[in-house]
């Protein structure tokens, strides 16, 4: 069978993720890259084609992975759908609840996948946690705490015209840095029905916040709070700690390090487990869970089915953070 052909599009620090990843999936191969600038992302291959956009781009090519900022998610998702090209777009989904209309809309009229790089739901010990949730077994869920305080250091955004920015980024850390952790949360939980927020610039030179705090209310009850920053030195990785009716258990860096649920034996299968956990640093380094979307998305494309992570699947967490910046304002 012959390899499922992406275009990728970007050729900054998470497009030298992607060939990285694909190099490492047999079934898939990356044909050719857009760039504006015309270079070409760390390790790539130089007899790859190189051009200015999508539309341009004469390679093979079965769909395009959008490794670029955030704001340039949905033009570049409309700009693959018009040419009968399926999409796989990093996090987040998009900036507003128009364009993720319009791209899930988009793709589903031209029976194209959308799919979204929220890799930390193919980490095993998340999985668990969250069927174990769903099916009840911890009892009355009392409250989630969710902290995020990773670094960055000045030169981060001082050496990016985008970062922090919020047409492009879309703002700080809750929308970059926190996002993966932000969609665990609502993979938990759901969205919250309330929401307070407060965010602050600190140690950055930035159009952003460099650190927030945020408080939800959910149907159930449930309290959650939420910090993200790239404002704690030296850098932590993130701790997402769930209490309940039967007691606690603590989530950090996608393993359990903490379990203290009554008559329940640690289920923890992190053994071995190589995340990227961004605490201080944005180079990613362990590509397993793009490996684990990539061969899912290019599966589903061919065979139908619903990729692991949908752009239904994905909106939810750009609602929260949508809803955090709101409350914050």
């Amino acid at each position: 069978m012959d390899k499922f052909k992406f275009l990728l599009v970007g050729s900054g620090n998470i497009a030298s993720t992607y060939i990285k990843a694909a190099a490492n999936v047999p079934e898939i191969a990356i044909t050719g890259i857009v760039s504006r600038s015309g270079k070409r992302p760390a390790g790539a291959d130089e007899k790859l084609p190189v051009y200015n956009s999508i539309t341009e781009a004469d390679c093979d090519f079965d769909a395009v992975i959008l490794a670029t900022p955030n704001g340039c998610h949905a033009s570049g998702c409309l700009e693959a759908a018009a040419i009968g090209k399926h999409v796989f777009t990093e996090k987040t989904l998009a900036l507003t609840s128009k364009d993720m209309d319009d791209m899930i809309q988009t793709c589903k009229e031209k029976n194209l996948q959308l799919g979204v790089a929220f890799q930390r739901r193919t980490a095993p010990d998340n999985i668990i946690v969250r069927d174990m949730l769903k099916a009840g077994k911890f009892g009355k869920v009392v409250a989630c705490e969710l902290a995020t305080n990773f670094w960055r250091p000045q030169s981060y955004y001082s050496n990016s015209s985008y970062r922090g920015n919020r047409v492009l980024d879309g703002g700080g850390p809750f929308v970059q840095q926190a996002s993966h952790n932000l969609d665990l949360y609502v993979w938990f939980f759901g969205l919250p029905k309330e929401v307070h927020a407060f965010t602050g610039t600190f140690l950055h030179e930035m159009e952003s916040e460099d650190y927030g705090s945020a408080i939800c209310l959910h149907d159930n009850g449930m309290i959650g709070t939420i910090i993200a920053s790239t404002a704690s030195k030296p850098g932590f990785e993130a701790v997402m700690t769930i209490r309940t009716e039967k007691g606690c258990l603590t989530l950090e860096g996608d393993r359990i390090t903490n379990w203290q649920i009554e008559d329940l034996p640690n289920p923890s299968k992190s053994a071995g487990l190589e995340l990227h956990s961004g605490a201080s640093t944005n180079a990613v380094t362990a590509t397993t869970g793009h490996e684990t979307l990539l061969r899912d998305f290019a599966e589903k494309c061919r065979n139908g089915g619903k990729v692991l992570v949908s752009g239904e699947d994905a909106r939810a967490a750009s609602e929260l953070i949508l809803k955090i910046y709101e409350a914050a304002e």
